[in-house]
């Protein structure tokens, strides 16, 4: 079974693509553990990757589109996988089509995480990290025993910048813009499946296990 998942900063699609990875047996492959597993290997891709990370740029489409080539032609890809933060936009998706038909197969599914802009910001706005530990918590899902206090190390809990309502609404205007066209390009494919992320973590996941037939 050979999944992607969509969904914009916040909706939820890391942690149902880690349930969906434990749940097949399949690996969970996002864009960041390849960056950082093939620089620590010292691979070709990775000194070329690093060295636009280390400028402060972002790494092209074209390296991005083979450094993921090479990782679902690996064995342990055979039965499937799932990618978390790829593609990102069209030329993306066709060379990730481009990739999997020279493995003689095909994407299975794009699932589709929904979840309104108003209910992301709502979500991301009630994070808090520790300063110490990095620790995180939500002030409504997931509150810390004391107020503004760490559980784990006692430190202070803070709103990331990440987090503030400007740069989560700045963050979802770039994903509309660049990335809500993927749902159209695997809708007219037949291949999109769209869930309601607005539910429970397990609500979700559920959903997602019906419509892929398990």
């Amino acid at each position: 079974m050979r999944l992607i998942m969509l969904g914009a900063p916040g909706a939820g699609k890391g942690t149902q693509a880690k349930k969906v990875a434990e749940a097949y047996g399949i690996p969970h492959i996002s864009t960041g553990d390849i960056f950082r597993a093939n620089i620590k290997n010292g691979t070709e891709l990775g000194k070329k990757a690093k060295s636009y990370m280390d400028a402060g740029g972002l790494v092209p489409d074209e390296l991005v589109c083979d450094l993921v080539a090479d990782r679902i032609a690996q064995d342990d890809c055979a039965k499937g996988f799932i990618l978390d933060g790829f593609p990102r936009t069209i030329p993306q998706a066709e060379a990730l089509d481009a990739a999997v038909a020279k493995l003689g197969c095909q994407v299975d599914y794009a699932v589709n995480v929904d979840v309104p802009d108003s209910v992301i910001v709502n979500r991301m706005g009630g994070r808090r990290a520790c300063v110490g530990c990095g620790a995180t918590y939500h002030i409504e899902f997931n509150p810390p025993k004391t107020e503004g206090i760490c559980d784990v190390c006692g430190k202070e809990l803070i709103l990331r910048d990440d987090d503030k309502p400007e740069t989560v609404q700045n963050r979802l205007r770039v994903y509309h813009e660049q990335t809500q066209p993927l749902i159209d390009f695997y809708e007219k494919k037949g291949v999109l499946m769209t869930v309601d992320g607005t539910r429970s973590m397990d609500e979700v996941f559920g959903e997602i296990k019906e419509k892929l037939g398990e």
